[in-house]
């Protein structure tokens, strides 16, 4: 999985991070990007919890679901609410 450390070099997510960035991921954002037909994209972590909001992941479709496809460090990102 790729994660882009360009602006962040001492900013880094454990496993333990990236698995609970990826099981919120599933279980809040997924039912809402198939809601808006999405297919790829960039999302801040914040539906995560408030220590991942300068962490976005990038993601795309994948059959039925989604993968997410890398993490990225940002301190200027910023979230976007899903709920239309």
């Amino acid at each position: 999985m790729y994660i882009n450390k360009k602006c962040c070099h001492d900013h880094e997510l454990s496993n333990d991070d990236r698995t609970i960035i990826i099981e919120a991921f599933h279980e809040h954002m997924v039912p809402k990007l198939l809601k808006l037909h999405g297919r790829t994209g960039v999302l801040n972590c914040g539906f995560a919890g408030n220590r991942f909001k300068n962490w976005n992941i990038r993601f795309r479709s994948s059959g039925s679901g989604f993968n997410i496809v890398g993490f990225e460090y940002d301190e200027e990102s910023t979230g976007l609410d899903l709920d239309l």
